[in-house]
């Protein structure tokens, strides 16, 4: 089973947001970089089928030269090759970005291609579907549980208010929602051993695939305005803070 899983180096969720200069990027000086959440469990599953049917974990990152962290955590975690599209310093959106990747694929030979449903960073849940698209391949996002037998994979997927169980021949795309697994922590073997794995690195411009001009771009940024803080409500019984909270309700915020 040879097994592709696209990931992407994004901001961790616990470092600040401050908008750049120009109103169009975010500050970046100071960040903390880490494999994109959804994609750790897109590597994980990806590990598990390798150890039940055998074959290999090839990991794929199309981003800047310190994307590298992330190729490097995959392969501590036991991805076996890694792929980098150096973007060459161009914009590329979502499209663009799926066109490259699966161009990438296409000269491989991957029964199964994995991918997080979103990244934490622009939650534009697009680059996954885009690239099955691109492959002419099928494609199953939000799955919570798979197995694959006689050259089919049987998904598990979140659908609202249940869940939804779909089949596909192989080769198929399919994109992971939490409850699917667990990610490992890399061992400090593996973290030794991933250091000293060559990375494939590639340029976007000898690919031999166009992203074609973006049709998406940023016009401007903005942060949330601030909001008011909360009011107190005083009392001496819960029938007088009721009473209070009443009277606010409707005299000062008049919404009854």
């Amino acid at each position: 089973m040879e097994i592709a899983v696209l990931i992407k180096h994004v901001p961790s969720t616990e470092s600040a947001v401050d908008i750049a200069d120009g109103g169009v990027a975010v500050k970046t000086d100071g960040m903390t970089w880490v494999m994109n959440p959804y994609d750790e469990m897109a590597v994980e599953e990806a590990l598990k089928i390798r150890t039940a049917a055998g074959g290999s974990v090839t990991v794929f990152t199309l981003g800047p030269e310190k994307s590298v962290e992330a190729l490097r955590t995959a392969l501590a975690m036991g991805a076996d090759t890694a792929v980098r599209i150096d973007p060459e310093g161009k914009s590329l959106d979502s499209l663009g970005v799926a066109r490259v990747l699966a161009g990438e694929l296409k000269k491989g030979a991957f029964d199964l291609v994995i991918a997080g449903h979103r990244a934490v960073d622009d939650d534009a849940f697009q680059v996954g579907p885009a690239v099955a698209e691109f492959m002419g391949i099928p494609h199953i996002s939000m799955v919570i549980a798979e197995e694959i037998a006689d050259g089919r994979i049987r998904c598990t997927r979140t659908v609202e208010g249940g869940t939804l169980v779909l089949e596909s021949p192989l080769p198929a795309l399919i994109t992971t929602q939490r409850g699917l697994n667990e990610p490992r922590y890399a061992s400090l073997p593996g973290i030794m051993k991933a250091k000293k794995k060559p990375i494939d690195t590639r340029l976007v411009s000898t690919t031999g695939t166009d992203p074609g001009e973006p049709i998406v771009r940023v016009i401007g940024l903005h942060l949330p305005p601030v909001r008011k803080p909360g009011q107190m409500v005083d009392g001496d019984s819960a029938a007088a803070k009721a009473a209070s909270l009443v009277r606010a309700l409707r005299e000062d915020a008049r919404v009854i």
